[in-house]
């Protein structure tokens, strides 16, 4: 009975042939799971930067917004002469609370008086004389410039100095 044992452990040609084959087979099967794996992860990379773009394309958009109403307090401050001090102060400590809800959020303005005009920062909107500026340096400032961390969130529209 041990020689009969032994010849069952022994494969013969057509027994060895189908373990190559299903060797082959499994090889196979491994390397398509290990694919389908790879490809599962990039998925799930580029699920999560897309939505981490949306994410903060409309953080974008809400601070952008926030910016036109700063720009209307700074209009009410500077025509907010002729107001009683009680409200031109009240004006000024809700400009200060409201840049400091910003730059808490990483938006912070552009200095852009005497500097070197820069077509990456500022947006000419026209050219001024000047005395007090360099040709070429910003000389008056019509609408403040912003930055959100190291991307420039509005460009500081400016006038040039000749």
């Amino acid at each position: 009975m041990a020689a009969k044992e032994d010849n069952k452990s022994i494969p013969t040609g057509t027994e060895s042939s189908e373990i190559e084959r299903l060797k082959g087979e499994l090889r196979h099967e491994h390397e398509m799971y290990l694919r389908a794996l790879a490809d599962f992860d990039n998925y799930r990379r580029r699920v999560e930067r897309d939505r981490a773009s949306a994410a903060r394309s409309g953080q974008r958009e809400i601070l952008v917004s926030l910016l036109e109403v700063l720009d209307s307090f700074d209009l009410a401050l500077r025509h907010g002469s002729n107001e009683p001090s009680s409200v031109s102060e009240g004006l000024q400590a809700l400009h200060r609370k409201f840049l400091g809800l910003l730059e808490a959020h990483g938006v912070t303005p552009l200095k852009t008086l005497g500097e070197t005009f820069d077509p990456q920062l500022h947006e000419a909107v026209g050219s001024a004389e000047s005395d007090q500026y360099a040709p070429g340096a910003v000389a008056e400032e019509v609408q403040r410039g912003y930055r959100w961390g190291e991307e420039l969130l509005r460009p500081a529209r400016v006038r040039v100095a000749q």
